[in-house]
């Protein structure tokens, strides 16, 4: 186990951003993990965990307490069940399962981060969410000072949510579960349209594994969402809002301010979400509100590549690249009447 004062967290973020932790532990097995977690909460000292750190934006005074960093390593195999250390790279472990040939991942390819985030935020892209294919969460329970097993019905599985994130002072977590399909080398059926698209083939179809696992990277690099220390398009969290779930008068208003903004045949983006609930895009709205790609004029600004993506240019700060998440907030609002949420997790600061 390893320990640094005063240390910058920064480099352990993929925004970049942020000022230094009091004290950075950086933990190699559950065991060491388990000990960290455990003398933060013995003598009070504020605790932030950090995976891969691709989904934080730290403020620029940094953490006054004890930063930890998953650093847990081993991926096994056995039969179409796989189990990830929590600091697994996500992008290898999909990789790896790809190559045993297992289906129901292989379109979350290219995300940033660590496996044990993708529990916390139920990650999805490209037609797949973890939640569909998690069957266990083990994670160390802050309360009861116990090691525990979640069934994946357990960890209260939503768009983009879960229990970990409704408290995430309750759970750390250290492996997860999944169980994966064994389809004869082709992937699950594609739900998403644009992916079948570019795969010549129809949604509901299956693709050689390894073809949809391509595909998706290359669509994902194409709109700076494959991790690039070269490319400040990738400077960022990836998609920075969630895509908003509206209520059927939510939804009716929004419509008619659509109307209103860009006449009466415009149609935004619909997409079921439940009895009486509606999805619609957030890059949709950040579009039309009038942040086109690569807006802004300062260190911080919208991605060349795609309008969801806040990015650090080089010499931003956290304070700049928040002044710009504000101004599409409230540029959103006042466009449509929606209020996007940030998908990324604060800490020190807020929106």
């Amino acid at each position: 186990m390893q320990e640094i004062h005063d240390a910058p967290l920064a480099p352990l973020t993929t925004f970049r951003l942020g000022g230094p932790a009091d004290r950075l532990i950086t933990a190699t097995t559950d065991a060491e993990v388990i000990a960290a977690v455990r003398e933060a909460d013995d003598s009070g000292t504020p605790l932030l965990v950090i995976g891969g750190g691709s989904n934080l934006v730290i403020g620029d005074k940094g953490f006054a307490g004890t930063a930890l960093r998953i650093a847990t390593t081993g991926v096994d195999l056995d039969g179409t069940g796989v189990e990830l250390a929590a600091g697994e790279v996500w992008s290898d472990a999909v990789a790896r399962t790809v190559e045993a040939g297992l289906a129901g991942i292989e379109c979350l390819a290219g995300i940033p981060g660590s496996a044990g985030a993708t529990p916390i935020q139920n990650v999805g892209a490209y037609g797949q969410e973890v939640s569909s294919t998690i069957t266990e969460v083990v994670a160390y329970d802050r309360i009861t000072r116990e090691t525990v097993t979640l069934a994946g019905a357990e960890c209260d599985f939503s768009y983009r949510h879960s229990r970990f994130k409704a408290d995430p002072e309750r759970h750390v977590v250290l492996r997860v579960r999944f169980a994966l399909e064994d389809a004869d080398g082709l992937s699950a059926p594609l739900k998403y349209a644009e992916t079948a698209r570019a795969l010549g083939v129809e949604p509901g179809d299956r693709v050689p594994l390894d073809a949809a696992r391509e595909t998706v990277l290359k669509l994902r690099a194409g709109k700076g969402m494959v991790l690039d220390p070269e490319d400040h398009d990738t400077w960022s969290a990836g998609s920075f809002f969630t895509n908003p779930i509206l209520d059927d008068a939510e939804f009716a208003a929004f419509h008619a301010r659509v109307a209103q903004r860009l006449g009466a045949d415009a149609v935004p983006p619909a997409y079921p979400a439940g009895e009486g609930r509606t999805k619609t895009s957030a890059a949709w709205l950040i579009d039309k509100a009038g942040f086109t790609k690569g807006y802004g004029t300062g260190p911080a600004r919208i991605s060349t590549k795609h309008t969801l993506a806040l990015t650090n240019r080089g010499r931003a700060t956290t304070e700049d690249l928040l002044a710009l998440a504000r101004e599409v907030v409230a540029g959103v609002q006042d466009a449509f009447g929606v209020t996007l949420v940030n998908e990324p997790v604060t800490v020190g600061v807020s929106l």
